[in-house]
């Protein structure tokens, strides 16, 4: 596996989806303390990451939130863990933790399922600009 960077939470993301590729720059616009590293899920790091934590990417239709050596997130729950990073009134997200993580995640479907239609999809994964090609592996 290659070398991650240290203390960083990796978001992996479908790099081609308006949605998640909005999503992206809304959490770098607000990641005031520096936390989190983007991986596309098509990229070679990002099936190698999979591969590593045991998700087959070809299979998941989701955002994964994967702190290394700790733990991963997917579906809601890895909203719910980046927005607890993101801090602030974006910390009030977790409220949703009171409903089982089945409902979180059927709506969560829902909306991964439409995501293409609502929002549209590229050709192909977003290319950083020099100032934020930091913040991708």
């Amino acid at each position: 596996m290659q070398d991650l960077p240290k203390n960083k939470k990796i978001i992996l993301f479908d790099g081609v989806c308006n949605l998640c590729n909005g999503a992206v720059q809304f959490i770098i616009k607000h990641d005031k303390k520096d936390t989190f590293r983007f991986v596309a899920l098509q990229s070679e790091i990002g099936i190698e990451i999979c591969n590593y934590i045991g998700v087959d990417q070809t299979k998941i239709d989701s955002i994964i939130l994967y702190n290394p050596g700790v733990a991963y997130y997917y579906k809601s729950s890895a909203v719910i863990e980046i927005a607890k990073e993101l801090g602030g009134f974006y910390s009030l997200i977790s409220v949703f933790k009171i409903f089982p993580e089945k409902l979180r995640n059927y709506i969560y479907d829902y909306i991964a399922k439409n995501r293409y239609k609502w929002y549209g999809k590229k050709e192909s994964c977003m290319i950083p600009t020099p100032e934020l090609k930091a913040k991708f592996l």
